[in-house]
C-alpha cells in the first residue's frame, strides 16, 4: 500500500491499512509532527477501542480496550528511550506475545526487538495537510 492522503481521511486511511497488513505489529517510521499518534488515534478508533489514543511518550505505552476490558492494542511511543533494554525492563517481549494489535513509534530505538514479520509503516509530509504513507511488509 502506498498512497497520499489528506488528514481529514486519516480514518479511511486506518480502516485500509488494519485490512491490509498481515499481522498486528505496526512500527510507525516518519520525522517528528508527522501523525504517527494521529494514525494510532484513527488505528485505536477503528479497532472499537473505548478510550481515545493519546502520546505515550512519558509512560511508554498505552493500553486500550474494548467496552469489555480486553486488550486490543498497546501504543508504544519509544522516543525517549535510553536503550533497548528499558523496553525489556518494561516487559516489551511480553507484550509482542499478547494477542493485542502494537503500533510502535521510534521502533528503530529497539531494532533487534522487532519480530522479523513486523510491518514498517512510513509516513511522509507532502503539504501542511497532506501525508503520505506507505507499508512494507516483509
Amino acid at each position: 500500500m502506498k498512497r497520499s492522503f489528506q488528514l481529514d481521511e486519516i480514518q479511511d486511511v486506518a480502516k485500509e491499512v488494519l485490512q491490509k497488513v498481515p499481522n498486528k505489529v505496526l512500527c510507525l517510521y516518519g520525522d517528528m509532527g508527522v501523525g504517527k499518534t494521529t494514525l494510532v488515534k484513527a488505528l485505536v478508533k477503528q479497532l472499537g477501542a473505548v478510550d481515545l489514543a493519546n502520546s505515550p511518550t512519558f509512560g511508554l505505552v498505552n493500553e486500550y480496550s474494548d467496552e469489555n476490558d480486553t486488550p486490543l492494542a498497546y501504543h508504544f511511543d519509544f522516543y525517549r528511550l535510553n536503550d533497548e533494554m528499558e523496553a525489556l525492563d518494561m516487559g516489551f517481549d511480553d507484550y509482542l506475545s499478547s494477542d493485542a494489535w502494537l503500533f510502535i513509534e521510534w521502533p528503530d530505538k529497539i531494532s533487534t526487538l522487532l519480530p522479523e514479520d513486523a510491518v514498517s509503516v512510513f509516513l511522509r509530509f507532502i503539504e501542511e495537510n497532506t501525508r503520505s504513507i506507505e507499508l512494507n511488509v516483509s
